[in-house]
């Protein structure tokens, strides 16, 4: 291993660029390379954060041996594609979320990285972030008792230009894999996964879910109430309750600009956690543990873990199947 982990990022989005404008922060980071499809977008890329390598394939990015490891910042519909590329070329992947559009293809992608033995891990930044850590501490320590229920919504109208992957089925579309995802993952962080599952959305005019609510039941009583929406500007906070009081996450729940409210009783009770703050969007975290796994020679993250990634897209399965939200990669290829 290098002095430094060097980076490669597929794709040249906007999530591409927060990555990439976190990884200052990483002192044993260096972006090397871009690849797009677009030489002119890797071009663009690169004026904004300068590499060593610009690649107009995403087949050359893979098999730059310059870079150990590969940020997968392409639409959530394309990360199978894009990840058994990268693990072909015994590259390192960090895939960001949804890992995939169903189970099978994250199977697969578990499956090509263990058969390969190269590092994967689902980039669900929020796990690492120092506000979460906290609140997954604090659930630890019993002060809210018993958890009873969560409450999360997440919600924002797209800004033209709309960009295609939030409506369009084949690359995995709608407010659930989008936005919903970071409100399942907060009730499995609490609950766990959920005895039963009921779900309904408001389609799009191409099919995916436009607004979609959800509920988990639980053996033991709890419930977990979740909402997520492309039609109207949320809040976008979560609460977890339990007999002994409430924890509110404020706007932005899933990042670190949010805030830890601890309520003991009614709403006169608040008391503001404090967690460890840092400069930058909050992605710096992940990259971090990739690095340190890398270094450490592990194929997965003891953290997110590839078990971890199951569930989540298992349940987000459920969530489809209930709520009727089906797309082209629903279907097996041919053999």
């Amino acid at each position: 291993m290098h002095q430094k982990i060097r980076w490669g990022i597929l794709g040249c989005g906007r999530i591409a660029r927060k990555f990439a404008s976190d990884l200052r922060w990483v002192a044993d980071a260096e972006l090397v390379a871009i690849g797009s499809r677009s030489g002119t977008a890797a071009g663009q890329f690169a004026r904004e954060f300068p590499v060593a390598f610009v690649h107009d394939s995403y087949e050359a990015l893979a098999a730059n041996d310059q870079v150990d490891v590969i940020y997968v910042a392409s639409p959530h519909g394309l990360h199978h594609e894009h990840t058994l590329l990268c693990l072909g070329h015994k590259k390192a992947v960090l895939c960001e979320k949804a890992f995939a559009i169903n189970s099978r293809q994250a199977s697969e992608m578990i499956g090509a990285a263990r058969e390969n033995q190269v590092f994967l891990m689902e980039a669900l930044w929020t796990k690492f972030s120092p506000h979460y850590i906290r609140l997954m501490e604090i659930l630890k320590e019993g002060r809210l008792g018993h958890l009873q229920n969560v409450l999360v919504n997440f919600g924002f109208i797209p800004q033209a230009p709309v960009p295609e992957r939030l409506y369009a089925p084949a690359l995995g579309g709608g407010a659930l894999l989008d936005i919903g995802i970071y409100n399942v993952f907060m009730a499995l962080s609490a609950l766990g996964r959920p005895d039963q599952i009921e779900a309904s959305m408001t389609p799009a005019p191409t099919g995916v879910d436009e607004q979609i609510a959800i509920l988990f039941k639980y053996a033991g009583g709890a419930m977990a109430q979740l909402f997520a929406s492309f039609s109207t500007n949320l809040a976008t906070e979560a609460d977890i309750s339990g007999e002994k009081g409430r924890i509110r996450l404020s706007s932005r729940f899933y990042e670190p600009s949010t805030t830890l409210e601890y309520y003991s009783g009614r709403a006169d009770s608040r008391e503001v956690i404090p967690f460890h703050q840092e400069p930058g969007f909050g992605y710096q975290f992940e990259a971090r543990h990739v690095g340190e796994c890398l270094r450490e020679g592990l194929t997965q993250s003891p953290v997110m873990t590839h078990a971890d990634t199951l569930l989540l897209m298992e349940t987000l399965d459920r969530i489809r199947a209930a709520a009727g939200i089906h797309y082209p990669a629903d279907s097996p290829g041919p053999k």
